[in-house]
Order: C-alpha cells, then structure tokens, then sequence
C-alpha cells in the first residue's frame, strides 16, 4: 500500500509500466499464440484414459448378428419413404411394434423466421417416432437413447435399418437395468428439438408439438447414428454441440475402445489419428485436427442430434459412417456389434457421467487437452489488453498539476494540464455504437418483408442483405459522434474512451473463453492488437484497414476460409462470398430456432464494442 500512497514512488510505478508496456504486450500476446499451438505436442496433450470405474473394461461379450435383418430394414424404408415422400409413420409404428417395443408418435411444427434457402423450407411439419424397450430389472427411473435423424434431402435409410435391428436383438436380453429409446426424428434437428423439449416438458424456441404420450426414465446418454450406405470404411465421431458444449470426455473414450476391440477405423474431423507422436508428423497432424475443432466450436453450432441433447444435461455424440475409397470395408454388423457394447456398458452406470473431463480439446481421439493446459493461452492474448494500464496512468498524469507531475515522463507526449474528462463525452458514442448493435440483432428479421417489397429479392436475401447494411453503416458513426462530443479536452477524450473500450472488450472475451475457448480465442487473436493499437494519431489508413480485416465479419470470412483450407478443399474469393452470406444466414436462423449465441454475442456485444474502436481512430 505504501507504494501506491507515495506520490514518488507512484509516479516511478508509473514511468516503469509506460516504459515496458508495449514490448510486455508484443510478448504477451507471441506467448498466447505460441502456447496454443503447442497444444498439439506432448507433453501439453495427454493420453486419454477412462475414468468411470463402471465403463473401464470392455469384457461384454457382443452378440449382434442381424447385419441381414438390418438391411432388410433398411431396404423396406427407403421404399416406403419413396412411396410416400415423407417419412413412413405407419410403416415404423408396426415395425417397431412387432419387434416389441412400445410404439407412440409425435407431431410438430414449425414456422421458421425467414425461409431457408438451403434446406428449402419455411413452414415447417412433421411426425417423430419413438419406441421404448422398457428394463427388466428396473423401475424405469432412468434411459438410454439410441437416435436416427431423417431429413429431406437425406434418408438415412441403413442406420434405420440398423437401429429397428438393434432393438430386436436387444429385446431379446434381459440384462437390462435402464429403458432404451429407439427414436426415429423428422427435419433433421427440428424433430430432435421438438422431441426433446415434449420430454423434459419445456418450451425454449416457440416449437409448437404434441405431448408425449410414452416416456422412460431420466436419459443418461445419447448416441446419434447417421449411415450413408450398407458397407462403410470408418466412422466419424462428432462431439461439438450447441453453443460449444461438449459430452463427458469418458463418452468419447467408450466410444474409441469398442471401435479399436472390434477393429473398427474411427476418425476425427474426417482426420485419421497420427500414430507417431516422438516425430514432428504426428504432433502436425493433431494441429490440424486441433484447428479444426476448434472453428467447430467456435460457431456454436450443434453438429449433429446430439448436440441438441447437450442442452438438457445428457451426454450425447453422433456417430457417422463413411464411405471412402479406404481399404477397409465394414458392414453392419460391425457397427451393430460397436453399439451394442457402447449400450451395455452405459448400462452399468449407477449415476451420470461426471468424473472425467467436460472441457477438452482433441488433437486426436487417443489425445486430449485439458483446460488446466489450454487456458492460459487466452490468458496471454488477455494480458495485451493490460494497455489499459498504460491510459489509466496517462490520463491520472494529464489530470494533475504541474507540481504534483514533475518530473514524470513518459514514452507519450505529456498533455497539459485541465480538468477530468466528463462522462458526457462518453455517452454519445457509447449509446450509438450499442443501438447499432441492438439494430443489428432485430431489423433484419423484422425488416425482411418490406425489404423484400420494395428491392427485387427474395426474404431470405433480403435478411442477409440488411444485416450487411446496417453493419457497414457503422462506419460513419465518427461523423455522427463527434456532434455531441465537446471538443474540449480532444486528447483525454479519445483515451477515456479506448480505456472503457479495452474494459468492454476484455469483459466479453473473458466470459466467451470460460464457456467457449474456441470462440474467444478465435476472437481474442483478431480483435486485441487491432484494438490495442488504435488511436487517432499516427497511420491511421493503416489502423483503419487492420480494423476492418479483425473485425468479427472479417473474423468470420477468414475463419471459413481457413476451415476449408484444413478440410484440403481450398475456395476461390467468390465461393468464399457466397459461403460467408449463406453462414450469416444459417448463424440468424440457428439462434432464432435452436437458440445459439454466436449471432447474439456479435450483435449485441462485440459489434458495438468494435465500433468503439473505430470511433476511437477518427476521432477529432
């Protein structure tokens, strides 16, 4: 306390912290970015390893052999499904019956804000159906959930087939402690989402549907299946779901060990898993992998069914099949055979999965990084924003006398002496900036039909296009600002302003990082030197087009090229652009039907805040 009460040795604590400033922060902010793509390397990433006692063995001895039967299965729904071009609810309803199960069906619908041009829908209906193997041994007090999705452009005929063939070889054990729904959904993720919210009894995104007239126990976890053909060459795991959840990481590694017992070849990210890591291959690959798990996550999205069962506290994760040009060829049975042992070791569970890690990165899917290890890499890009520091003290300096200021210097010009800043001229660009966001976030679904009226497009254009209209008419906010502003006090009037900026930035991308790494650091590595290198002295053409190219548009531009350059499927400028609209549309649409984030956060929140920064460069 002594130090900072002593005028002297306040104002040497000063000198020192607007000296080393700057290079602390360069350094800061090569640490982070450096920290983080280590992450890929041992030691930083760590075998995985079970931690449930229940699921650490996998001595079950799996019995499924209804590879035929399945097929049948799925041959007969693909053409029913043609017949009628929908989704054949008697034809499930008896099937499901005469395999055993108790049979009950559900309608739903949906009207969705503004069509969707990829889907090719805006009203919405549909029937899921559903089949419960009630437990022999139990009292129906808990359940697993075995889930197909059918959309329309996708009929996902043989994991049907499989999951109808699953439940007649389950019905015929009796060793069964926990219910097992078998659960055929319409529309993709809007029949999972309808379902869901009829049988936790809640209504969180406006879906109008039907109550369930069957229900099991509490779901204590959840496995999506998605087929594309009868033989495949491996399955792909997704685990990233809405709002950059993630299951217990002890799903996954069930999941990894009955693939390797039945000598299956499981993928992640579409990535074969490095099996060298002593040489730098191994680690490069799992950097890829990392980088691409890292933008699934960051835009919120549920990638799959299961990322909708994330929301209600059960643990979920889709498994898909591919067929590739690979060697290896599976049929179904193996796949059969992978479930089966998955299901009865989550039968053995007394309680929830909760000893292992729900906050992970994945190089590999024998390889994790925990957040104890990945942290303190946006704690690094974090530290740049310390800048704030620095104006605190340059304002405290410009606001005392002479007398008391002598002799402190300091990298930047001093400024005279005068009164405080006053928060008057902070409220016009505050209040701008953030109406701007709020307009961002409503006018372009509420605007869309008189958009459409009056410009020859279509609704779903006339969205996109708003919402870019009204984020490049940020960029004339300085000339509106700057008409309320006092021109007194210029100088401390552009700092007060960075300072309450820097605050508002390091605030949202503290609170981004401790539910979603991967969207704050995204985040963090764009925004922070842009925004700690702004001001209105020096190059500010330069200034301005580092601005626009961190700004969370550009953020996102430059995150879907990247994605597609780690898919090896590299896009030209203007399959970018029609890539980047199409994005924006499905961000706006996700947020209104499932209620992702990643649209509210920019809106409402980092969008104003970069138009801060931007009133900050032009200021006068």
């Amino acid at each position: 306390m002594g130090l900072l009460s002593d005028p002297v040795r306040r104002r040497a604590l000063a000198r020192l912290v607007l000296r080393l400033n700057a290079p602390l922060c360069v350094l800061s902010y090569v640490a982070g970015v450096a920290w983080f793509l280590a992450l890929a390397f041992p030691p930083l990433t760590q075998r995985t390893y079970m931690s449930e006692n229940a699921m650490g063995s996998t001595m079950v001895e799996e019995q499924f052999a209804g590879g035929d039967r399945a097929r049948g299965f799925a041959r007969d729904f693909a053409a029913h499904r043609r017949k009628s071009g929908a989704l054949p609810v008697a034809w499930l309803e008896r099937t499901m019956q005469s395999v055993g199960l108790e049979v009950y069906t559900q309608s739903f619908s949906r009207k969705l804000p503004f069509p969707d041009e990829t889907h090719e829908r805006y009203m919405v209906s549909g029937t899921n159906v559903y089949g419960i193997l009630r437990a022999p041994r139990a009292a129906s007090t808990e359940s697993l959930v075995l889930t197909v999705p059918c959309g329309p452009d996708s009929t996902n005929s043989q994991a049907v087939g499989l999951l109808l063939a699953l439940a007649a070889h389950f019905r015929g054990q009796i060793y069964w402690a926990k219910d097992i729904i078998f659960l055929v959904t319409e529309h993709d993720l809007l029949g999972t989402e309808a379902w869901l919210e009829a049988y936790h009894d809640v209504n969180v995104t406006g879906m109008q549907s039907s109550p369930l007239q069957g229900r099991a126990g509490a779901i204590q976890a959840a496995v999506a299946l998605e087929l594309s053909s009868d033989v495949i060459t491996s399955l792909d795991v997704a685990v990233e779901g809405l709002n950059g959840q993630l299951p217990n990481l002890d799903l996954l590694n069930l999941f990894q060990t009955f693939c390797q017992k039945g000598g299956l070849l499981c993928t992640l990210q579409g990535k074969l898993q490095p099996q060298d890591w002593t040489s730098i291959d191994g680690p490069l690959q799992g950097l890829q992998t990392l980088l691409l798990m890292v933008l699934q996550q960051a835009s919120g999205r549920p990638h799959g069914p299961h990322g909708l069962f994330l929301r209600y506290r059960v643990e979920a994760l889709t498994v898909r099949g591919i067929n590739s040009f690979r060697q290896y060829k599976y049929d179904l049975v193996a796949v059969g055979k992978a479930l089966e042992g998955m299901f009865r070791k989550l039968n053995h569970l007394l309680e929830r999965l909760h000893q292992s890690f729900f906050f992970y990165l994945l190089p590999a899917l024998s390889r994790f990084v925990s957040i104890g290890l990945y942290m303190p890499a946006a704690g690094f890009l974090l530290l740049v924003l310390g800048h704030a520091l620095e104006l605190w003290m340059q304002l405290h300096e410009a606001g005392v006398g002479p007398e008391e200021a002598g002799g402190a210097s300091g990298p930047s010009p001093p400024l005279p002496p005068a009164q405080g800043v006053g928060l008057a001229s902070l409220v016009a660009p505050l209040l701008i900036s953030q109406a701007m966001g709020l307009a961002l976030y409503v006018l372009p679904v509420l605007g869309q039909h008189v958009a459409a009226q009056h410009f020859p497009v279509a609704e779903s254009e006339a969205v996109v296009l708003t919402l870019l209209a009204i984020y490049a008419a940020g960029l004339a906010l300085p000339h509106n600002t700057h008409r309320v502003v006092s021109t007194q006090a210029a100088d401390r009037g552009w700092m007060a302003l960075k300072l309450v900026a820097l605050i508002y930035l390091a605030l949202q991308l503290a609170c981004i990082t401790l539910t979603n790494f991967s969207l704050g650091f995204l985040l963090a590595t764009t925004m922070v030197p842009a925004a700690a290198l702004t001001e209105p002295c020096g190059p500010r053409p330069l200034y301005a087009t580092l601005l626009v190219l961190t700004s969370p548009a550009a953020t996102l531009l430059g995150s879907l090229f990247l994605w597609q350059e780690l898919q090896e499927a590299p896009l030209s400028l203007a399959e970018g652009w029609q890539l980047f609209l199409a994005a924006l549309a499905q961000g706006m649409l996700e947020h209104h039907t499932y209620g992702a984030l990643l649209f509210p956060l920019l809106a409402l929140g980092l969008y104003p805040c970069w138009l801060l920064f931007w009133n900050v460069l032009f200021w006068k």
